[in-house]
């Protein structure tokens, strides 16, 4: 079939517009993701009913298999859920869970430094997004239910600390996926003054969004700066407690589904594999980038292993790993085999309702894929405008492409080698600041976006119902966007990186000044 192209024409950000539009005044995730996949496939289409169902049937058949193959990516997510989920269910069975939040009544006195927990784990686990939101979410969540802090709250601290921090490390898989992409664009523009890692250095301080993110996070907890919808869900989680307001389909385990926890279990019970699939999974990142290396025939350096790893597979082998030491804490107590075999297919079944967002939300990334979407909003950028207002444009393009496309991988692979065609061609030395402003965008519109994927497991990892999610973030996100916008701006008129992070850090201490003054009031 012939798709018409869209490629320069503003229809091409119906879908996505139509599509986050619903799903904020709706707050009906799959109903909003449906309604942008058929419209989208309607425009492709010319409005051929029977040509666009055709369409739609193999963009959902792409999700699963592309080109003939297994779309090992994709399916790799899901596994990584599914393991996750069962393990979840077993650490409740072993009362791992129970203890630990029986210690953390000991140790952690109030909210504030259950909120705290799941914030400094955030910042500590950073190897992956995905696996950030999820394993710091089953960690966090028996803590904070305990101290009553909002599910809503406790998915905003997974989301603002997983790619923000991500982002930060080289040792990661952002942080990989990032060099490879650099290193491109050094090449072709014949850069020799510094290496793909000594570049990424070099960005980490002009990444405005991502720093200020982290900082809002730590400000938001100790300050108490609820504001918004927040408000309302943290009044709500004091007087109902912290699972009002949680999604049907991702609640507590044992409140939800009746597991039965063990009255036997220790805080190493929760502790100890949780710790086993943090090690496995960076092992097998390690693993599966040395295996391309070797194919590849180069040397093994662990900035070069992680450049190549291949973030799917080691995702489900340390889930796999974490989920055979889970079931090791419920065997030795000797537990039923029925007992734990329910335990696994409800740890399962808590995973269903995020596995299918996930599908729709792939299925309106190929359609906004098709509909060129990307490439309009690039087109923007071109034309006669000040080179010294390009870094903050291209912050704001990129924010605005990744929220309607809802990746932030996706925009990094467009903007990137079009900021650095532009930086080339108009001043070299703005290369940096202009690479920058990509990256903090691309992170600041997937923060936002209700189809991102790290946004949807970071409501799976809190099991908040999704929409209050994004609904509760939103706010938190703009404002450091703001202090974001004007460090960019600074920066590509000074080109000074110490006074555009001068002006950031007088923009952020001015913000928390007036929402605590708001807060007050």
């Amino acid at each position: 079939m012939t798709l018409i192209d869209f490629a320069a024409s503003p229809l091409s950000i119906l879908p996505a517009i139509i599509a986050l539009g619903l799903a904020i005044i709706t707050r009906r995730v799959l109903l909003s993701l449906g309604v942008g996949i058929v419209l989208g496939s309607l425009l492709l289409l010319d409005f051929s009913f029977t040509q666009s169902a055709l369409y739609i049937f193999n963009t959902v058949k792409g999700v699963v298999i592309t080109e003939g193959e297994i779309n090992s990516w994709n399916m790799s997510i899901i596994a990584f859920l599914l393991l996750l989920g069962m393990m979840t269910a077993l650490l409740t069975l072993s009362g791992g869970t129970r203890a630990f939040a029986n210690w953390a009544l000991v140790h952690i006195k109030d909210k504030r430094g259950a909120a705290f927990l799941a914030a400094f784990l955030g910042v500590f686990i950073f190897i992956d997004d995905y696996f950030n939101s999820l394993a710091v979410g089953s960690i966090s969540r028996p803590v904070t239910d305990r101290f009553n802090v909002s599910r809503a709250k406790l998915a905003y601290i997974l989301d603002s600390t997983a790619a923000p921090m991500c982002i930060l490390m080289p040792v990661s898989s952002w942080g990989a996926y990032i060099m490879t992409i650099i290193g491109g664009i050094l090449l072709s523009h014949g850069i020799t003054d510094y290496s793909p890692l000594s570049a990424y250095m070099r960005l980490i301080p002009m990444n405005f969004y991502a720093i200020f993110t982290l900082l809002m996070v730590f400000a938001m907890i100790w300050f108490k700066l609820d504001i918004g919808l927040m408000k309302e869900h943290e009044i709500n989680a004091e007087k109902n407690g912290s699972l009002k307001g949680s999604d049907h389909n991702a609640v507590n385990l044992h409140d939800e589904y009746g597991i039965d926890e063990s009255e036997k279990g220790k805080v190493s019970d929760l502790v100890f594999p949780i710790i086993t699939l943090i090690i496995a999974t960076l092992f097998f990142m390690l693993y599966t980038g040395n295996q391309a290396l070797t194919t590849s025939s180069l040397p093994f350096s662990v900035l070069g292993a992680f450049e190549n790893t291949d973030v799917g597979k080691s995702l489900c082998y340390g889930g796999a790993v974490g989920l055979l030491f889970s079931l090791v804490t419920v065997i030795k107590q000797r537990l039923a085999l029925v007992v734990i075999a329910q335990a696994l297919w409800i740890g399962a079944k808590s995973m269903f309702g995020a596995i299918i967002i996930l599908f729709f939300a792939w299925s309106i990334g190929s359609v906004i894929g098709d509909m060129k979407t990307g490439a309009y909003l690039s087109s923007l950028v071109q034309g006669n405008i000040s080179l010294h207002w390009l870094p903050v444009i291209l912050f704001v393009l990129s924010g605005a492409m990744a929220f309607a496309t809802g990746t932030s991988w996706g925009t990094f692979g467009i903007m990137l080698p079009i900021a650095g065609d532009m930086a080339a061609a108009v001043e070299i030395s703005l290369m940096l600041p202009m690479l920058s402003a990509v990256l903090a965008g691309s992170v600041f519109g997937d923060h936002c976006s209700p189809i991102s994927d790290t946004t949807i497991l970071s409501s799976t990892g809190a099991r908040c119902r999704h929409i209050d999610h994004v609904a509760t973030q939103l706010p938190y996100a703009l404002l450091v966007a703001a202090i974001s916008a004007v460090g960019f701006t600074i920066l590509g008129f000074t080109a000074s990186l110490t006074a555009a992070l001068l002006a950031c850090s007088m923009a952020f201490v001015l913000v928390l000044v007036v929402i605590k003054q708001f807060v007050k009031r």
